[in-house]
């Protein structure tokens, strides 16, 4: 039996080995400032701060923290910081009470409930479609300044 992580997404530990495989990854990227694999919140995930370069002036600050658990559940949470609000979305795979396991907390909001979605198997497929939709947000913030 798997001991719970206490974290109330999975039952499963975290995965370290794909989380620095992730930081590997996103370093290299330009779109990425900053990434770190820490348990300063209080559970091991990977803290990925954005190039403020890639984002309008109204954007103050922008990072996805992401878990993913040996089990192959996972949380990707992405938040942009505006001046008087934040604009934040959840792509997650866990139990829970309130959606299947694969789900969308949509933005502006994230609420809870989500919406029942499907997730690629593979952790490489799934960071490609959250950084496509990221890709996304992106082009419309642009659009719209």
């Amino acid at each position: 039996m798997v001991p719970p992580s206490g974290d109330g997404g999975s039952p499963a530990p975290i995965d370290r080995p794909i989380l620095e495989f992730l930081q590997t990854r996103l370093q290299a990227t330009r779109q990425i400032s900053r990434a770190t694999v820490t348990d300063a919140s209080g559970h091991l995930e990977l803290q990925v701060i954005f190039a403020p370069s890639y984002y309008p002036e109204t954007v103050d600050e922008v990072q996805l923290t992401v878990r993913w658990y040996t089990n192959d559940d996972f949380k990707f949470h992405y938040r942009e910081e505006h001046t008087g609000h934040d604009w934040e979305c959840r792509w997650d795979r866990h139990p829970n009470p309130h959606n299947t396991r694969d789900h969308f907390h949509p933005p502006p909001t994230a609420p809870t409930p989500g919406e029942d979605v499907s997730w690629p198997d593979d952790h490489r497929d799934v960071v490609e479609l959250v950084l496509e939709e990221i890709e996304d947000r992106i082009a419309a913030l642009w659009k719209s300044e």
